[in-house]
This record gives structure tokens, C-alpha cells and sequence, in this order.
């Protein structure tokens, strides 16, 4: 809030005009009844009737401007607070999104930050304001009639203490709704986005019941929220209520006893009725403040998660890169039961291509992930030209990289605006030459609209096939000099594979690449060979030393080669010879 100081400066004039201006009608009743009235001053009631007049235009304006710099502040505070929490999780580590779900990380973002308008918007202006107004109006009423006004203070302080008790209790009630709602979202996008797999299962009612379980829960934190806060505004009533019954006994008695006057009372009546309103919004004012405090608790929690650029300033500039990658005894682990890499060790020389190979859960995908920057090891190095990855910025290193990743994601824009992701400058040349290494040229130009065919959210307009052929062409255009293909031809059919198999031989000359594929025969020209099992390598060479070698490597290739020999060999019939 420091930052909007001056804004918040200004408001405050604003609003403090606009106060002492809310004085002026309840004065002038005073003045009707004792002097034009009482006294049958007429010559007073035109300049009355008139300061009356310039006061609500006062008011007027003021509430004007107060509610457009204040809300303006408070929107664009909203809109900034989005901005840094956008920036800093999109540079949180991937261990951090395999933790959380995208849905509720979007609710993070875009509801969170509403609360601002609570503290800097129109909440910290009724709040602030309705203090200082029952500041005037208690001075007024203690100069008017003290012994009362004492009573009504006492009365006040018990309501004061009432609601910073419910806020209290209501916070950490604000807390979990979002926290329930973020959750909501989350489980939502998941149903969307796995749409046509609920559907192929009819599992519509279960994840239905799951959503309805979710919105239940909501509601009743709503509830809760909903009574506290309907509490604090029914004493609030109540409290109006017993302050206007004193005022008819002991104003009553005053008048009688000649304490005060008749225009005395009259604008004690209207200076806590001026107080009091105020009051009565801060009972609903203080909820949303509560609530807006709750989701600040949620971002700071979020900010304080540790970015995977948090010391780039202290490590060493990138400038360009030859492609050497070294692996030093790296070691990694999920957590400290379950150990994932252990000591692995290979070297990569420049335009060198190094295939891992071995069952799931084997290894192969963090391995990929340490060479990728996004995981550190615990204990070893990842060597980049000599350098250790660890002491390099982040941002200049993945510049050099080009990936294809088993899931192929594409964005909802045009198949050439998804192709230059990695080079937005590309021209359409480029984009095309890319796009005829990875055999996607044909099927593009089918589309009507050819290179600018709009794909869909994921890609989904287009088969499994064309997506993963679109992000190759993608890391093609990346021109790196590091390349990773995880299971980068596992949606193609033959035809298709046996020319991108081609484009490949073309695209790794001069690049260094790792790939990582669970169909063995498409990795017979790489390099090296690394077969993996329990985080270890256990067998390394070329295709023929390790097929030579009658070893673990040789057992997935025969075994791989006659299953897929007799994969559509129907039960009871020989097998394909």
C-alpha cells in the first residue's frame, strides 16, 4: 500500500472535506429552530438554506472524485498485484506444478487479488471515513450534551470490541473458502480438460458428485461467513436502536429540565445519525476487509515460494553454447525415501545424439529434467560446455534448447503462431522449411486456411499424429544446439515415422540430442545407448555393441520386436512369421 501513498493522500483530503461537509446540514437545524424559529430571525434562513445547498454540492463532488481516484487506485493495484504473482509463478520450478493443480494456481491469480480493492478501494475509505466521522460527530455531541454521549460511547466501545472479535473468528473462515474455491476450479479444469475421457467412461455422475461434494462445502463456509456478518449488522441495528431510546428519554428530560434546546436536540439527532450510518457499514466493511486479508495470506504464501531464477543475478551470462553436456556422479531424489537418480554419469560430446532407454519409472524423463535445468541434482554436477549448470542464468541457457515432450502442447492460436513459439520472429519461410522436415507441410496445407488454421484449446482440432508433428517443427525452428525428444515419435504411424525418422538425421547434424523412446527401433542410429533401471545406468554403447553384448538391452529389443511382430495377431492364431 506504501506505493499508493499519494493517491491514498489525496483521498484522504478528498475525504476529509467530504466529512466536515456532512456537518453542515445537521448545524443548520440548530440555527432553523433556535434563530429563525425561536428567535424569528427570517434574515438568516436564506443564508442557511444556502449553506445548506453548497454543502451537499461539496459532498456530492467529493464523492465523486474520492470514488474515482480510489477505485481507479484500487483496480490498477489488482491489475499490478496480478502482474507480479503471474511473473513469479510462471518462474516457480516444475517440482512446483507437479504439486498443484493449474485451475486453482488460476484462481490464485485472477480472484486473490480482488481483495485489494478492500484495503485500497472503497472498504479503507468507509472504513477510515466512518472513524473520523464518529471522531467530529463525538466532539459536537460532547460539547452538546456530555452526560449522554458518555453512555453512548461506552456503547459503542462494547459493539467495537464485538466486531474485531468476528473478524477474527470470520478470517480464517475467508481463508478456507478460497482455498475450497481455488480447489473447486481446479478439479473443474481437470474434468474439462479430460472431457472425452469422462465421457468414454461414463463417469459424467461420479465427477458430478465430486463437483457437487466441492460446491456443498463452499456453500457452507459461505453460510458461516453469511451470519457473522449478518451479526455484526444486527447489533449494529440494535445498538442504533438503544441509542435512540436514551435520546428520547434523557434528551427528553434535558429539553424539560431546559438542558438543552430544542435545536440542541434536533441536531443531536442529526449528528448520530451521522455517526451511527457510518458505523453500521463498518460492521459490513470490516467482513470484506477480513476476507481481503484472508487472500493476502494466500499470496504471500505463494510468493514465498522459492523461484528457479531467485539468484540469476549472481550467476554467470551464457553468451553462446557448443552443445558439450556432462554428467558428474548426479544423484536426485523426490523425497528422502525414494531415490529416483543414483549416480549416474555419461558425457555427450557436441552433435552427438544419446538415447535412455529403460521401463517406466526407470529414471529417464528427470534425467532429462537435470540436462533441462528444471531439477537440480543433490549431489553431482550437470557440466554445459565444462560449465556447471548450477552457476549459469537459466534464461540465456534454455535459449540454446529445443524440446518435443511426450504430452504435446499446443496453444489455442494459429498452427504457425504455434510453431514460431520459440521464434516469434520467424518468417512464414521458416515456419514452412520446419514444418516439411517434420512432415507436417502436407496435412497444413490441407486446411482451409492453411498456416493460419486456428488449432483450439490443446490443440484439440487436430489428431494426435499432427500435434506431435506441429511441435516437432516447433523444435526445429528452435534451431538449438541442445535437442530433447521425449517419445518425440510415438503418435506417428509408419510412413509418417520412417520420413521423420529422416528429418531427424537432417536436424541433429551439429546438435547435441537426447532422446528418450520406449520404441527401440528408432533409436538404432543414436550415438550412445544408455539403458536405465532403478536410477542407474546399466549398459551403455551403440545399437550393435549392445545387441552384441546379449545384455539387458538386447532382452527390451527382442522382446519389443515380437510384440510388436504379433501385436495384431488375433488369440488362437500363429504368430506372424
Amino acid at each position: 500500500m506504501w506505493r499508493y501513498r499519494r493517491t491514498l493522500a489525496v483521498g484522504l483530503v478528498l475525504m476529509v472535506i467530504n466529512r466536515v461537509s456532512s456537518f453542515v446540514l445537521p448545524g443548520t437545524s440548530k440555527w432553523l429552530i433556535d434563530e429563525v424559529i425561536g428567535n424569528d430571525q427570517m434574515e438568516l434562513l436564506t443564508p442557511l438554506a444556502l449553506m445548506a445547498v453548497g454543502a451537499t454540492i461539496v459532498q456530492a463532488g467529493t464523492s465523486y472524485l474520492l470514488s474515482n481516484v480510489i477505485g481507479i487506485a484500487a483496480q490498477k493495484a489488482i491489475m499490478e498485484m496480478r502482474q507480479r504473482i503471474h511473473d513469479h509463478v510462471i518462474h516457480l520450478p516444475a517440482r512446483f506444478f507437479e504439486r498443484h493443480k493449474s485451475g486453482e494456481l488460476i484462481s490464485r491469480v485472477m480472484s486473490d487479488p480482488e481483495g485489494v480493492r478492500n484495503l485500497i478501494g472503497t472498504g479503507i475509505v468507509m472504513l477510515v471515513g466512518g472513524v473520523l466521522t464518529a471522531i467530529l460527530a463525538l466532539i459536537i455531541l460532547f460539547i452538546l450534551y456530555w452526560q449522554l454521549t458518555l453512555i453512548i460511547c461506552v456503547i459503542l466501545a462494547t459493539f467495537g470490541g464485538f466486531m474485531a472479535y468476528a473478524f477474527r473468528a470470520l478470517r480464517p473462515i475467508f481463508r478456507k473458502r478460497q482455498k475450497i474455491r481455488s480447489e473447486i476450479t481446479g478439479a473443474l479444469g481437470e474434468t474439462l480438460g479430460g472431457i472425452w475421457l469422462v465421457k468414454a467412461y461414463g463417469a459424467e455422475g461420479r465427477e458430478q458428485g465430486k463437483f457437487n461434494d466441492g460446491v456443498i462445502q463452499l456453500f457452507r463456509l459461505i453460510s458461516k461467513t453469511i451470519r457473522g456478518t449478518s451479526a455484526t449488522v444486527t447489533l449494529g441495528t440494535v445498538i442504533v436502536g438503544i441509542i435512540g431510546a436514551l435520546m428520547i428519554v434523557l434528551g427528553g428530560r434535558a429539553i424539560a429540565e431546559n438542558a438543552l434546546t430544542l435545536g440542541d436536540f434536533v441536531m443531536y439527532l442529526f449528528v448520530v445519525g451521522v455517526m451511527v450510518a457510518p458505523i453500521i457499514q463498518m460492521a459490513m466493511v470490516g467482513t470484506q476487509i477480513s476476507e481481503a486479508f484472508a487472500g493476502l495470506d494466500r499470496i504471500r504464501d505463494l510468493m514465498t515460494e522459492i523461484r528457479e531464477d531467485e539468484d540469476e543475478d549472481h550467476r554467470n551470462t551464457l553468451k553462446r553454447v557448443r552443445g558439450e553436456v556432462t554428467l558428474e556422479d548426479v544423484h536426485f531424489r523426490y523425497d528422502e525415501t525414494v531415490p529416483v537418480i543414483q549416480g549416474v554419469s555419461l558425457h555427450a560430446a557436441k552433435g552427438t545424439t544419446t538415447a535412455l532407454i529403460g521401463p517406466s519409472g526407470s529414471g529417464k524423463s528427470t534425467l532429462i529434467s537435470m540436462v533441462m535445468g528444471f531439477n537440480q541434482p543433490q549431489q553431482g554436477r550437470v557440466l554445459i560446455d565444462g560449465q556447471d549448470l548450477s552457476t549459469l542464468k537459466l534464461s540465456d541457457y534454455r535459449r540454446y534448447l529445443g524440446v518435443v515432450m511426450q504430452e504435446n502442447f499446443l496453444f489455442d492460436g494459429t498452427i504457425a503462431e504455434n510453431i514460431s513459439y520459440a521464434k516469434p520472429a520467424a518468417s512464414r519461410h521458416e515456419i514452412e522449411y520446419a514444418s516439411r522436415i517434420a512432415n507436417a507441410h502436407e496435412f497444413i496445407q490441407s486446411f482451409p486456411d492453411s498456416y493460419d488454421t486456428v488449432v483450439g484449446e490443446r490443440g484439440i482440432k487436430l489428431s494426435g499424429g499432427q500435434r506431435q508433428r506441429i511441435s516437432i517443427a516447433r523444435a526445429i525452428l528452435a534451431n538449438s544446439k541442445i535437442l530433447v525428444l521425449d517419445e518425440a515419435t510415438s503418435n506417428l504411424d509408419t510412413e509418417s515415422e520412417a520420413l521423420i525418422q529422416e528429418g531427424f538425421k537432417n536436424l541433429r547434424e551439429g546438435r547435441t540430442t537426447f532422446v528418450i523412446a520406449h520404441r527401440l527401433s528408432t533409436i538404432r542410429s543414436a550415438d550412445q545407448i544408455l539403458v536405465l533401471e532403478a536410477g542407474r545406468i546399466v549398459e551403455r554403447g551403440n545399437h550393435t555393441t549392445l545387441y552384441r553384448m546379449g545384455g539387458r538391452y538386447r532382452e527390451l529389443y527382442d522382446q519389443q520386436h515380437s510384440y510388436e511382430k504379433d501385436l495384431y495377431v488375433n488369440p488362437g492364431e500363429d504368430s506372424l512369421q
